[in-house]
């Protein structure tokens, strides 16, 4: 076929379907095969020092230091933070909740959410960047798999090239490390919810209960595969914060940016070179920033919902312009705004106090202080009532009419309580069976009690009375309703 004929012939795009294969050209077109998805390439980002990643680092030491260390800290004679679902109670520090305190979680992960709302707002994904576990523990994991199998030219040849005894050792080596960091995660996330001394003795013993060994293994096994393994994916597909994070974002918001109108044009040249003669800006190309990236985007294409805002391509584009012996900030936490208005820092600062972080900021600030405040008024004890549905109502001896309730009284103090049970509602209602009742520590007991009212002191039917349980040093005191059945 000669050039003229090849220049006139129809070139056809073939569109693989994964249900019934290629679609077959017209006869006599060229056929060329257009793929709709992208391989995925391996990401292997360069190592990296600067003021970001030193905040990075700060953050997985003490992110962990909490996480690895709660469970280990004693509190009198317990776990100072124990979620003991055997006993439905859960212990933090001096508070001992039980499940009808279930109001206190929801409070708690409406705070989690307003603030990550208001710290989206000012300075976006800060959470993701810095004290996401994704985050952490692909760090910890990149840490580990640079120490054994050293820099990044040095994993990209060793993966290109054949498989050795060198290779096979690294690798295991490595894996072994990354799954002992794993398996004690996933035991340490249990320890939450076993007392972890105790599941210690079972782990060294072989002994733990099939729950225990599961979860340890689940949480170990998603640690392992999420740092070891999809590490960027899970931020860039799993994750669903990335996609709803420009409801969030505005002109306003601290992002990591690229100037473009001081790097472009882009070009290589020499450290002595004059940028007005060669018409320049100042970024090298030297795409640094892409090779430090965790999740291999280029930040100089604009902001993208790849970026996890870590700051290490700003690191290492100051590490370059100090070099150079250009000013750093070519890549930096800047503003829409900031970047096309030339706004000083302080401009920037000033800006911060938008109408959007002032209504975050009250939400967050008077869902605190509530939470605060019912914990300080937050009685030490509960109770819940529940009548005896084997025998509704009677007749005891003088004519006078008897309900038979169950009262679960639960002490939510590490010291032991005497409480009163008392009743009210209707004329000449009495308790007449035990009405001094002692509760152990962090215990709960259940307790019937027997009821009498006059046969004429109400209409058959059903009516209101209210159980009152007092301390004996009338230091906090509860009312339950409930209802007193006179029969026809």
């Amino acid at each position: 076929m000669s050039p003229s004929d090849t220049s006139q012939r129809k070139v056809i795009p073939i569109l693989a379907s994964p249900d019934k294969g290629p679609i077959e050209p017209p006869v006599g077109a060229d056929a060329e095969m257009v793929s709709l998805y992208e391989a995925h390439k391996k990401i292997y980002p360069r190592s990296v020092s600067g003021l970001f990643t030193n905040w990075r680092w700060g953050m997985v030491f003490l992110t962990q230091l909490v996480f690895y260390g709660m469970p280990w800290l004693e509190w009198g004679q317990r776990q100072a933070v124990l979620f003991d679902l055997n006993s439905r109670r859960f212990y933090i520090f001096n508070l001992v909740l039980y499940p009808q305190d279930f109001i206190y979680l929801t409070g708690i992960l409406v705070i989690s959410a307003l603030s990550l709302f208001l710290f989206t707002a000012v300075a976006g994904r800060l959470w993701c960047g810095y004290a996401c576990p994704q985050t952490v523990y692909t760090e910890m994991f990149l840490w580990l798999e640079h120490k054994v199998e050293g820099d990044r030219s040095a994993r990209m040849r060793r993966d290109a090239g054949r498989w050795t005894f060198d290779k096979v050792g690294r690798k295991t080596a490595k894996h072994f490390l990354w799954l002992a960091v794993a398996l004690w995660t996933g035991f340490t996330f249990v320890g939450y919810f076993t007392p972890i001394h105790e599941l210690g003795v079972e782990f060294v013993q072989l002994n733990m209960s099939s729950w225990e060994s599961f979860w340890t293994l689940f949480y170990g096994f998603a640690t392992y595969g999420n740092a070891g393994f999809m590490r960027e994916q899970v931020c860039k597909h799993m994750c669903p914060y990335a996609r709803f994070q420009s409801a969030m974002f505005d002109k306003d918001t601290l992002i990591v940016t690229y100037d473009a109108e001081r790097g472009e044009p882009r070009g290589a040249r020499s450290k002595k070179a004059d940028l007005s003669t060669l018409n320049l800006g100042a970024c090298v190309d030297c795409t640094l920033c892409v090779q430090v990236c965790p999740t291999g985007i280029d930040i100089r294409d604009g902001l993208q919902y790849e970026c996890i805002g870590c700051g290490a391509c700003a690191d290492v584009c100051d590490t370059v312009m100090d070099k150079l012996g250009y000013a750093k900030g070519l890549v930096k936490y800047s503003t829409e705004n900031a970047v096309n208005q030339h706004w000083t820092r302080g401009q920037i600062l000033r800006h911060v106090l938008r109408p959007r972080v002032l209504v975050y900021s009250a939400i967050l600030g008077a869902v605190v202080l509530a939470m605060a405040i019912s914990l300080a008024w937050r009685t030490p004890f509960k109770v819940d009532v529940v009548r005896d549905r084997g025998s509704l109502a009677r007749i005891a001896s003088g004519g006078r009419i008897e309900n038979v309730y169950r009262l679960q009284i639960m002490n939510a103090m590490e010291s032991q309580q005497h409480f009163r049970i008392s009743v009210s509602g209707l004329p000449g209602l009495v308790v007449v069976s035990e009405n001094d009742v002692v509760i152990e520590p962090t215990q709960s007991r259940w307790v019937a009690v027997g009821v009498q009212a006059p046969f004429d002191a109400a209409p058959a039917g059903s009516h209101p009375i209210y159980f009152d349980i007092v301390t004996l040093d009338a230091a906090a005191k509860v009312s339950e309703k409930s209802v007193f059945i006179v029969p026809r």
